[in-house]
Formats: structure tokens, C-alpha cells, sequence
């Protein structure tokens, strides 16, 4: 090519020597996208030397053959989609498949018969023949099935009187052939496919057709090709940019830093068009993070697929909720999402959320709608959760409908749910609005129903089948992909992950048969998709004179190789082309922590707490967390920062305590004296109410029935031990009632007992319950004042004693208490609750200084670091 000319130069004068200025309106020039058309209509109004000029019509093939019409309609890929789902279904060819999955890889096979003007045999035993011979292969089963189903579909699809995108584009290139008159210009930089070579041939016997040829012009033939058979397009050596070098990166880290920092470097020397061809997308996701966060934003013109995007998110989660009974952690994603009641203030969704999470984690209710309306206590969550279920109501997941049945009551139940406001307010949101609007229009003649699955499926396959790309930012930082950058040229190209993993990468994946069947059949092999890459790449080298290719050299610390295609050009040119500046320059810019930085000098955490923030109740759970870590205290009591408890789907010890701790409330209830009432009716009463509580748990959960065969077992056992109470003289008083002691004037002590009992003389005894067998609870209790539960208790209550009711046994149910006398304990365990908050009320520290097993669940474990200064 020549030096001083560019292609876009060569195109100009080319097209002004055929046809002198100012009128070229009767020329059509074909391009491959319109990001060449200001380029080139720029150097056409440069060197036509007239001050006002006709344009010629600047198209793609796409675009221009759409103004051909057509004698009967198209029918669309989504309609035919779903005919083909039918004919699988109906076969029952493949029951254990995702029938969405192939029916797709079968359409697209399809397209490449039509598309390739391939016709299989009429007779399905020379089609298998023809298999036979391309496989290389004996008769056989798989082989047999293979040609049925291809062979029985392709002559179904193909003997209907519909006509689809496939054949109606070929329809109108033929149409657009026969009426050929305007002279012809075409920019390539790749081979065509058939049908575009076919009407390129039969459009020259008609007009002028000059091609352009981007691997021609770059291995120095400026002059442009007249189509004819005889001159099939040559191919040309890769030219190297004239700044041309590669960066070696560590990691995908340090990949993604080199290509941010290139990327500023280049904005600082006044580039105003940098294109990031990216091969590899987890790379580039993290530069756009780096670019972002230094407020560069970036023109994607690559895009996203719909099911990777917010408004996709908060569609298939409502799905999710509806078909999973609404299980909360889909429920409560879905509320936090802003579209969902997006007709209503933000603050009043975010209330009945917040509301919602806690209920559910306090009341460890994990699915059921009518459950959350059950715990529900204010208007705003009420009117939530009714929400919800109007709009459940409009998808019947027990029914059947048509693909556009479905849709239109997915449309009424978002609309029920604010979400259709919500999306109108977004980009992606109308766009994703727009699809459903097309797809509902283009499956209208479709009578065929589908379960709600099949429907999702086919949802979610759609949504990862279309594209958004956001239009709305301009930047001089492009984001592309190498077949966009066709004829395109930029100040300066950034390639990004030229692994051998990701360039070429793998073409092969999703083809049906392989190489050897479709070279027999007259498909498009793998090498020729290859061959179309190595194309784009050299075009792009050709155009552009600025470019750093980067990749990973070790991946998870295992060496990874650079894409052959660069590699080999290394070896040619013995030359390494390593970038030399960027290693450097990364280094310089990594933060180095200063010598009195908390990373250098981190160290057990022992805050003061300020007065105003010290709370004025403690209740015996938080006395204990104060004496196990008082960091942990502090953080949890005094800054608040404890965790909501985490809805536990899977039943465990707790949930056993707690229907224990019912049980035991409304035995004694019922039957406050056992002595003198026969065995039997103790017996019955026990067991009707032990019933009734775990026939709750049972609805929840299957496995409550082996907590409940684990109580049923404990029950004789229990009604002795409270027998033997009473023959002591201890008799049931009170059960969960509550109490409080003022510590002093600014701290009171509060709790609630599981039992209280007394006895003639007004002696009063706290019973815990406890789920635990002996041995566990003896050893709570083995150090003096370390568990400050049955002291604290028997402090707020007055009683003279407290124990532990170890109910862990099914043989006997025993007492567990201090050896310590009770009145002493409470005593000394007030006093040191006083001496600590006069303390802390002093500016006395709460280090953190707790044993490992109190660290062991520590919520607070990511705030206190201790496994970074501990190690110290």
C-alpha cells in the first residue's frame, strides 16, 4: 500500500475517475459497516475539487436489500423456532435434552443448508450413505439416528410454503441482481458468503462491479479488482504497524492495569480514537472497571447480552419466586431491585423490604407468600405482599398456553408489580420492552402451548440470544470486537487477551457434524471461520499504525502461550516486540504502604466506647458476649453492627429447642400440677400438644418428623424428672415472663425466663432449658462467673436458686447448676457488671481478647482482623 495514500484515498480517486463530480448519486458503495462512511465520504468531498457534492448511496448488504419487496411474508426465526421445538417434542427423539438448545443448533443448521444452496437427497438411505462415506464410518445406530433427524426436519422445514430470513434475503439479492443498472463498489476484507458471491457475479454481467479488497491493497496493489471468474481474491502478508509491540502481563490483573494505564497515556498524547479489540471479555470487563473508576467512560459498541443485564435480572428472578413458592432469597432480590414497585416512592419499597427481611429472619420463615403475609405488621409491607400475589395470580405455573400467551400475562403480572414503569425509565429496560413486543407480534399465528417451564426456558434462551449496547455514551475509548473494526482506523489499537486460548480461539462449538461432513456437504468449515479472523486481524494491522497487543504469559501461575498467529510473526521478524515502558511505569504506580500505615503496624483493636453510646440495657446474651470478647461487645451493642440472623432452610438444634421451649409453655400451661393426675392423661397431654406444635414444623419441613421422634422418646423421661420436682416441692409458677433489674442508675439488666418455679415457703428456682446433655453444660458452668445466664436470672428474679434442665437424654432429664451458692453468685456477678460499665463509662478500653472458641462464629471477625495481627 502506499505510503502516503491511504485505502480510503485510493477508494476516492478511484470512484472520481469513473465518475466525474459533483453527481454521483447513480453509485452504490457496499461497506462492511458504517463507521467507514464519514472516512470516506471526507476524502471523496477533499479530492473531488467541487464545492458542493452528490453523494453516492452508502450501504451495507443488509440494509439495501431490505428495500426489495416481496411477493409473501417472512416467517421469523422465533416462530420457526418453536415449530421446530414441536416436531422434537412430538418425536420424542431426545428425551433427556434441552429440546430449546438443539431445536437452535438445528435452525442454524438449517440456515447454513439454505444459505450454502445445499440440497440433501430426497431419499434418507442416500443421505446416510453420503454420512457414511464423510465419516468414514460403518453402518450404525448413532450414525442412522443422526441422518433420520436431520434428513426428516430438513425436508419438513424445507417443503413448507413459508418463506424465512435465510431464503427471503436471497430472494431480494437475486431481485436486486436482475434489476442491476447502478455501478457497483464493494470494500471487503474478508471472502463473502455464497449468496453475496453469487449476486456480486450475476450483478457484473449487468453493471460495472469494482471490489476493493483490503488484503489486496496491503500487499501493494493500489488498483482496484473488476469482478470477474478468472481473478479470485489473493490473500497478503501481515504488515506490521509502524508503533507495533506486545506486553507480557502477569495475571489478569496486571493485564488489566497495563491496558488502563496504556490507555491514559494515549488520551494524554491527544488521541481522540482508541479502540480496545477485546479477545478475551473477563479482561476487558476489568478494564472498563479501571477506566470507570478513573471517570473515563467507554463507547461499547460489543454490548451485553440481555440475560447478563438488571433488567433481565429482576424479570427471570420474578419467575424464580413464582415457580419456587416464592423462597425468600429470590423474594427479597426481587424487592431490592428498583424496578419492582418503581410506581411508588423508592423509600416506601425499601421500608417494606427491609421490614420483610427482618421478619423472615426473626421468625426463620424461608418460602410461602401467604406466610409473609401472615407476619406481616405494617400497611406498606401488607400492600407489597398483595401486590405480589395479584400478580402471581397472572401466571398459572399449573397450565398451558401459547409462547404469546405467556408473554402477555408475564407483561400484566410486571405490570402489577411496577416493573413496566420501572423499564420505562432505562434504556435497556425499553429496549427489553420492545423485544417482548416483537416476539409476542411474530409468534401470534403460533397455536402451539407450552408448560411454564418450557416457556422460561425458551425466555431465558432468548434473552441470552439478543444484544444491548448503549448508545448513549460517546467516548474517544471504543469497546469492539475485530469483525467491527473492518476498514475502520483508529489513532491507536489496544488488543487485549491474544492468548492462543482466545485468538483464534475456538470456532468449532456449535456446529452440527463435523469438519469432514460439512466439507462434504458444502458447509463452512472451522478453518475457513479461522481464515476469517486471521482476515480481520490483518486488516486491521494494515489500517492502523498504533498497536500494543497484550496477554496473559502465566495464568494461575502455569505459563500460557501468545496466539500462534503473533508468535510465529515474532520468530520471523527475530524480534521479540516486547513493550518495554509499561512493566516499569506499573511498578512506579503501585501503592506502597507507609511504615506507620494500619497494614504495617495493624494490631489487636481495644476502642473506647463514647458515653453517649453505651447502651442502657444489657440483657444476660450480651453480659455474656462482654465477657467472652469485649470487642465483639462493642462492636455488636455499641456500634450496632450485628448481623440479621440468616433464615435457616435446613432444620437444626435451634429449631428443636425452640418447639421444646412451646411444648414445655403449653404442657405447663394446661397441667401446672402433675401430681395426682393419672399417667395416662399426663401422657396424652403431652403428646396431643407436642403434636400439634410439630405438625407446624412438619408443613415446613419433611425432616421435623425426626425432631419429633427425638422429643417423643425424651417425653416418659420428662415427666418423671417433673414428678420428682414436685415430690421435692418445687411447683411450676410462671413460664417466658419477663424481667428487668437496675444495675445502677444508667444500666438495667433485662431477660426472660424460660420457667420460674417456686415452692410453699415463697422460694423461687429458674429453670433454663436446655437442648444440651449433661457433660456440655457441667463444663459451661466449671469456671466461676464464666456463664453469667443463671446468675443474671436468678439476680432479676430474686430466686434463691437457678439451674440448667439438660434435656438431651432420652433416659432421664437431669438438673445441671453452679457449685457456687446462688444468692453469692448473683451478687458477685451484679457487682462486676457494675464495675465494668463504671468502667467503660471511664474510657476503659474493650480489647479484643477473646479465647479462639468464642472467635470461632464471631460475626465481627472481618472488623476485629484477627488473623492479621494475631500472626504478628
Amino acid at each position: 500500500m502506499s505510503e502516503s495514500l491511504s485505502p480510503y484515498d485510493l477508494i476516492a480517486q478511484q470512484l472520481l475517475r469513473d465518475h466525474p463530480p459533483p453527481d454521483l448519486r447513480h453509485v452504490v458503495i457496499l461497506l462492511p459497516n458504517y463507521h467507514v462512511a464519514q472516512p470516506l465520504v471526507q476524502r471523496l468531498a477533499a479530492l473531488s475539487g467541487v464545492s458542493a457534492l452528490l453523494l453516492p448511496q452508502l450501504t451495507t448488504f443488509t440494509d439495501w436489500v431490505q428495500n426489495v419487496p416481496l411477493t409473501q411474508a417472512v416467517v421469523s426465526d422465533s416462530a420457526r423456532l418453536a415449530s421446530l421445538y414441536q416436531a422434537l417434542r412430538k418425536q420424542g427423539w431426545f428425551e433427556q435434552a434441552d429440546l430449546w438448545a438443539l431445536a437452535r443448533e438445528l435452525l442454524t443448521l438449517m440456515d447454513e443448508l439454505t444459505r450454502q444452496h445445499v440440497n440433501l437427497p430426497k431419499d434418507e438411505a442416500a443421505f446416510q450413505a453420503q454420512l457414511e462415506h464423510a465419516y468414514q464410518a460403518r453402518k450404525n445406530n448413532a450414525l442412522q439416528f443422526e441422518a433420520r433427524v436431520v434428513h426428516e426436519l430438513w425436508h419438513a422445514m424445507s417443503s413448507s410454503s413459508e418463506l424465512d430470513g435465510v431464503a427471503a434475503y436471497q430472494q431480494r439479492l437475486a431481485t436486486l441482481a436482475a434489476q442491476a443498472s447502478a455501478p457497483l463498489y464493494v470494500l471487503l476484507t474478508s471472502d463473502l458468503s455464497t449468496p453475496e458471491t453469487r449476486f456480486l457475479q450475476v450483478y457484473a454481467e449487468r453493471a460495472p462491479v469494482r471490489i476493493f479488497d483490503l488484503r489486496v491493497l496491503a500487499a501493494g496493489d493500489v488498483e482496484a479488482q473488476t469482478l470477474s471468474s478468472s481473478n479470485p481474491l489473493s490473500t497478503f502478508d501481515l504488515r506490521l504497524a509502524t508503533d507495533f509491540s506486545l506486553f507480557p502481563a502477569h495475571g489478569l490483573e496486571q493485564e488489566a492495569q497495563a491496558a488502563d494505564l496504556q490507555i491514559r497515556r494515549w488520551l494524554l498524547a491527544g488521541k481522540r480514537s482508541i479502540a480496545l479489540v477485546a479477545q478475551d471479555r473477563l479482561v476487558a470487563r476489568r478494564v472498563r472497571a479501571l477506566l470507570e473508576r478513573a471517570q473515563i467512560l467507554v463507547q461499547d459498541e460489543t454490548g451485553w447480552t440481555f440475560a447478563t443485564l438488571a433488567v433481565s435480572a429482576v424479570l427471570m428472578r420474578w419467575l424464580e419466586a413464582v415457580q419456587g413458592d416464592f423462597y425468600y432469597q429470590d423474594v427479597l432480590d426481587l424487592m431490592k431491585s428498583p424496578y419492582v414497585f418503581a410506581d411508588q416512592p423508592a423509600s416506601e419499597r425499601k421500608q417494606a423490604v427491609y421490614q420483610l427481611e427482618r421478619l423472615l429472619r426473626e421468625h426463620q420463615v424461608s418460602a410461602r407468600l401467604e406466610e409473609f403475609q401472615r407476619l406481616a405488621e405494617s400497611d406498606e409491607l401488607r400492600h407489597a405482599l398483595l401486590r405480589l400475589q395479584q400478580a402471581a395470580q397472572r401466571l398459572p405455573t399449573g397450565r398451558e398456553f401459547t409462547l404469546t400467551g405467556w408473554l402477555e400475562r408475564l407483561e400484566q403480572s410486571l405490570d402489577s408489580l411496577g416493573v413496566l414503569t420501572g423499564w420505562a425509565q432505562d434504556a435497556a429496560g425499553r429496549e427489553l420492552l420492545q423485544l417482548l413486543a416483537e416476539w409476542r407480534e411474530e409468534l401470534a399465528d403460533d397455536r402451539s402451548r407450552f408448560s411454564f417451564g418450557e416457556w422460561r426456558r425458551w425466555l431465558a434462551q432468548q434473552l441470552d440470544l439478543n444484544t444491548f449496547r448503549d448508545s448513549s455514551v460517546e467516548s474517544p475509548v471504543v469497546f469492539t470486537h475485530l469483525a467491527a473494526t473492518r476498514w475502520r482506523r483508529f489513532d491507536a489499537v489496544l488488543l487485549l487477551g491474544c492468548d492462543a486460548d482466545h485468538l483464534p480461539g475456538d470456532l468449532s462449538g456449535g456446529q452440527w457434524f463435523n469438519d469432514a461432513v460439512r466439507g462434504a456437504l458444502g458447509l463452512p468449515v472451522t478453518a475457513q471461520k479461522v481464515q476469517q479472523v486471521q482476515d480481520d486481524l490483518r486488516g486491521l494491522l494494515a489500517l492502523n499504525d498504533t498497536v500494543l497487543v497484550t496477554w496473559q504469559e502465566t495464568k494461575n501461575g502455569e505459563p500460557n502461550l501468545l496466539s500462534p498467529w503473533l508468535e510465529l510473526l515474532r520468530v520471523q521478524l527475530q524480534d521479540d516486540l516486547i513493550e518495554r515502558e509499561l512493566a516499569p511505569l506499573l511498578e512506579r504506580g503501585q501503592v506502597q504502604p507507609e511504615p506507620s500505615s494500619p497494614l504495617q503496624s495493624l494490631t489487636m483493636p481495644q476502642p473506647a466506647a463514647p458515653a453517649k453510646l453505651l447502651p442502657i440495657k444489657i440483657s444476660p446474651s450480651g453480659y455474656n458476649t462482654l465477657m467472652a470478647c469485649p470487642y465483639q461487645y462493642y462492636a455488636r451493642y455499641i456500634l450496632r453492627l450485628d448481623e440479621l440472623d440468616e433464615v435457616r432452610e435446613a432444620l437444626d438444634k435451634r429449631d428443636y429447642g425452640t418447639w421444646v421451649h412451646e411444648i414445655l409453655q403449653r404442657f405447663h400451661g394446661e397441667r401446672p400440677q402433675l401430681s395426682g393426675l393419672p399417667r395416662v392423661e399426663l401422657e396424652a397431654t403431652l403428646a396431643r400438644i407436642s403434636d400439634e406444635v410439630f405438625a407446624v414444623a412438619v408443613q415446613h419441613d419433611f425432616l421435623a418428623h425426626g425432631w419429633r421422634l427425638r422429643w417423643q422418646a425424651q417425653q416418659a423421661a420428662y415427666l418423671d424428672w417433673q414428678l420428682e420436682n414436685e415430690q421435692n416441692g418445687w411447683h411450676f409458677a410462671a413460664a417466658e415472663q419477663g424481667y428487668q433489674l437496675a444495675v445502677d442508675d444508667d444500666l438495667l439488666l433485662h431477660g426472660r425466663l424460660d420457667r420460674l418455679d417456686t415452692q410453699a415457703d415463697g422460694a423461687q428456682r429458674v429453670l433454663d432449658y436446655k437442648t444440651k446433655d449433661k457433660n456440655s453444660l457441667t463444663g459451661l458452668l466449671k469456671q466461676t462467673g464464666e456463664d453469667v445466664q443463671l446468675a443474671s436470672y436468678a439476680a432479676m428474679s430474686e430466686s434463691a436458686e437457678a439451674t440448667f434442665v439438660a434435656l438431651d437424654d432420652s433416659k432421664a432429664v437431669v438438673n445441671v447448676q453452679p457449685e457456687q451458692a446462688m444468692d453469692e453468685l448473683a451478687a458477685l456477678n451484679l457487682a462486676r457488671l457494675k464495675e465494668i460499665f463504671s468502667q467503660l463509662r471511664a474510657g476503659t478500653t474493650l480489647p479484643a481478647n477473646g479465647v479462639d472458641k468464642a472467635c470461632e462464629y464471631c460475626a465481627m471477625k472481618g472488623l476485629c482482623r484477627k488473623g492479621w495481627w494475631a500472626a504478628e
